[in-house]
């Protein structure tokens, strides 16, 4: 931790300083995902800056994503997720994984007929009837990401015994599909999911479009969600 100290003759705000050198300790792996950083006493006497500043340090890494405090515990980096990007599985199942609690907030939950695009991707008739899953995913409390699926009616139970997995839902059907294709591209958040997700404006977002299909190539799902950048990696296995 000794290069955290500022430069006094930049015209940076140290507490700016601070918070980028500790950033880079952070990216660089000289603090560990879920380690606790040094308490503000201690990074004041290593900085020679007061503890106010040091706050506000972290305070500016706080809301990057970076860090969380733990009452009576001190401040920690925080824990990347690592989702399968190989893998067919939803948000649901992932966040169990890591012995979470999945939950949503529904945004939308309706019938409606499909748009041009969507009515595509589903290969169904303009005149068909979908389901419209609008959600914000929580896992641990935290909002992680935004999800919008458009699902053919008729693979789903009715729209109130759908809970908060999409693929329970499908699954309790007999419809859990079991090949898929997605594309994920990076982005910036808009106002309204910066709202949402609870992050600033423009934080880096990763946008995943997701196609899903069931083992007679039927199209289950035609999904596009935004997930916190700050938050997940999406790790594929290579061979």
């Amino acid at each position: 931790m000794e290069d955290l100290s500022p430069s006094k003759g930049s015209n940076t705000p140290l507490y700016l300083q601070i918070a980028s050198n500790l950033r880079n300790r952070i990216n660089t792996g000289g603090v560990g995902t879920g380690e606790a950083l040094p308490s503000e006493r201690d990074l004041s006497e290593l900085t020679g800056a007061s503890r106010v500043t040091i706050r506000k340090a972290i305070d500016t890494l706080i809301a990057e994503g970076l860090l969380f405090r733990k009452q009576g515990s001190g401040t920690f980096v925080l824990p990347r997720i690592e989702a399968p990007g190989s893998y067919l599985s939803g948000f649901s199942d992932d966040a169990r994984a890591r012995g979470d609690e999945p939950r949503a907030l529904w945004i939308v939950k309706a019938y409606a007929p499909p748009t041009g695009d969507e009515a595509s991707h589903l290969n169904v008739s303009a005149s068909a009837e979908v389901a419209r899953l609008g959600r914000v995913r929580l896992s641990g409390g935290e909002p992680l990401a935004i999800e919008h699926a458009v699902v053919p009616k008729h693979l789903l139970p009715p729209l109130d015994d759908i809970g908060d997995s999409l693929y329970d839902a499908l699954e309790s059907m007999g419809n859990r599909p079991v090949t898929g294709k997605q594309k994920i591209r990076a982005s910036l958040a808009t106002p309204t999911e910066a709202g949402l997700l609870m992050i600033k404006e423009n934080s880096e977002i990763l946008r995943i479009e997701r196609i899903t299909k069931l083992a007679d190539g039927t199209v289950v799902e035609f999904t596009r969600s935004a997930y916190r950048g700050d938050r997940y990696d999406f790790v594929s296995d290579l061979q």
